[in-house]
């Protein structure tokens, strides 16, 4: 075992290797419903800035994971610009609400000074949960893109689907598995690691 701390690059490495070894032991219930993926086909073929969005999200999901935080990541862009970037940050303020998609919706609000993100895209790495999906509603948003769907709190099409549902007063077009197996492999290891060193950040006690 490595005895001193692993440099970020290396986390993020391991954290995508899609051989890494399953651990043994039962995995909690909440573990669970975030890393028990179902598929989750593309409607449409992604273009270049849809790629490019998303692999955005991915890094700051990353960025995420060393931090100690679950490994979810948002984007919110106007075409190919980007308004905002966030990731989970509920261990670090301590806040239930600073999901990764709330807080990018929040900041693409203070960029362009106001609560209408008519005409922009979310990016999200795990389909929204219940909250998130009813600010992509509420902010206006025209398109939601997800790579890996969450069959035990997805509320973006796995549960139920918010951001489509005509019974409300705005919809948006849902989209969901675009770079599905990186973000889906990145929430799997995170959750391994985890396990194995429990209450430790992962950058400090890699293998």
């Amino acid at each position: 075992m490595r005895s001193g701390p692993a440099s970020k690059a290396n986390w993020r490495n391991q954290l995508c290797d899609p051989n890494l070894e399953p651990i043994s032991g039962n995995i909690s219930e909440v573990q669970t419903a975030i890393i028990g993926f179902v598929p989750a086909p593309l409607t449409r073929d992604p273009s270049e800035t849809d790629i490019a969005m998303m692999r955005r999200a991915l890094l700051a999901a990353e960025e995420a994971a060393s931090k100690g935080e679950v490994p979810v990541g948002a984007v919110v862009a106007r075409g190919e610009e980007i308004l905002s970037v966030a990731a989970n940050e509920r261990e670090a303020t301590g806040d239930p609400t600073s999901h990764a998609e709330l807080l990018a919706i929040r900041r693409a609000s203070v960029t362009i000074d106001g609560w209408r993100l008519t005409d922009c895209t979310l990016y999200a790495t795990l389909e929204p949960c219940p909250m998130c999906a009813g600010a992509a509603h509420a902010s206006r948003l025209s398109r939601l893109v997800y790579a890996a769907p969450d069959p035990k709190a997805g509320y973006a099409g796995t549960l139920h689907n918010t951001p489509a549902d005509t019974r409300l007063n705005h919809t948006l077009i849902v989209e969901g598995g675009l770079l599905e197996d990186r973000a889906a492999t990145l929430l799997r290891n995170f959750f391994q690691y985890r396990r194995r060193r429990p209450g430790k950040a992962p950058e400090t006690l890699l293998p």
